[in-house]
């Protein structure tokens, strides 16, 4: 490829590359301004900056708050100028954590920001020691999610803290009652009541709900569950609402889930799901009573995650942004550092849909579709 056929942004990276090489710009040297850089180049500025957010992700910029872009001079004098973020979570390796941790990543390396990733393991105590270990590094600001949050706060001074020592921190997911921090979640209270919704439309008058209770994401879109079948008049069997903790997410779920499902009579004709990994357990429970998705039992997850199209049935599921939070959050939070960030209104609340598969189906008895009479 000759140089006229390149991408023009490629073509900018090597004119910046070759001042660089040339010693034009030495480390540590600030960059012309993308409008300076427009105007040398003969491109535009969305292309001078995808030029140089190529750069910055390969490490041979950094972008300073409020200042500009920067030559990278070693890696060690880089990272001692870049801007530390501390991300914590409750898990880091499994379900939809790592893409929202990505989601974070992509935004702050573009920023010039150095990410520090800790996780709770969803306990208290390990929220504490992780919290009091960041305060006591370089750090300009902080992602959290909250570790059971449907459980109080006992590390409220540690937020106080933060604030005492004026570090922005926002959370994500859900926030605990007591703080007025921003939050950037899905509104799974409608999440929940778009589930029910769903499979009430589709004639389902026996629905059982299982929802972790501990995380005010649970509490929320059970919520949303019993919301629907109050506005489509629907009856709820008080023993179809299971609501567990996790310690005994692996066991109390599935148990319950095979004590109804063996009731022929009175057994669930859909079930929902507090997210895709429950789901994918309840599947086996389905199988071990010899019934089938969705011909004998619909069920419905939530998250969209990889997880719902990782099995043999591929699940309807509840979406969720994952990368974009992730992305929205750290966005967020380096506007609340350069102080841009709206002081009222400043929460992000991505408004979920479903997500049609096949472990969804209209009710039918008989052959004919089930008809409520009691709306």
């Amino acid at each position: 490829m000759n140089e006229k056929t390149k991408p023009k942004h490629e073509q900018v990276k090597e004119m910046i590359l070759s001042w660089i090489e040339s010693e034009r710009y030495k480390p540590n040297d600030q960059l012309p301004t993308e409008h300076e850089l427009s105007e040398l180049s003969g491109t535009s500025r969305q292309t001078v900056r995808q030029a140089l957010g190529t750069l910055v992700q390969e490490g041979r910029l950094y972008r300073k708050q409020g200042s500009g872009t920067y030559v990278a001079a070693l890696s060690e004098r880089r990272t001692a100028d870049m801007p530390t973020i501390g991300v914590l979570t409750t898990y880091i390796s499994d379900y939809i954590f790592p893409q929202i941790v990505r989601g974070a990543e992509s935004v702050l390396r573009e920023q010039g920001c150095l990410m520090l990733l800790s996780s709770t393991d969803n306990d208290k105590a390990k929220e504490r020691d992780n919290l009091l270990m960041l305060q006591a590094g370089p750090l300009q600001g902080l992602i959290i999610e909250p570790t059971k949050s449907a459980q109080g706060n006992p590390n409220l001074d540690c937020y106080l803290a933060l604030e005492y020592m004026k570090i922005p921190y926002l959370m994500i997911n859900e926030r605990y009652a007591e703080l007025d921090c921003p939050c950037v979640k899905v509104d799974d209270e409608l999440g929940g009541y778009l589930a029910a919704k769903h499979l009430i439309e589709l004639g389902h008058f026996r629905i059982a709900g299982f929802f972790k209770t501990d995380d005010l994401q649970g509490t929320q879109r059970l919520k949303g569950f019993l919301r629907a079948h109050r506005e489509f008049g629907v009856q709820l069997r008080p023993e179809h609402v299971v609501h567990y903790a996790t310690e005994n997410k692996e066991t109390r779920p599935f148990e319950l889930a095979l004590t109804m499902l063996e009731k022929p009579e009175e057994r669930p004709t859909a079930i929902v799901c507090y997210n895709d990994e429950l789901a994918v357990r309840l599947l086996e429970a389905v199988r071990r009573t010899e019934l089938r998705v969705p011909e004998d039992v619909s069920m419905i997850g939530f998250d969209d995650s990889f997880l719902a199209t990782a099995t043999e049935v591929k699940l309807t599921s509840v979406s969720h942004p994952k990368a974009e939070l992730g992305m929205k959050a750290a966005e967020l939070l380096i506007a609340m550092m350069e102080g841009s960030a709206p002081s009222r209104n400043r929460d992000i609340i991505f408004a979920p849909d479903i997500v049609l598969r096949d472990s969804t189906k209209p009710y039918e008895k008989n052959g004919d579709k089930f008809v409520r009479t009691n709306v």
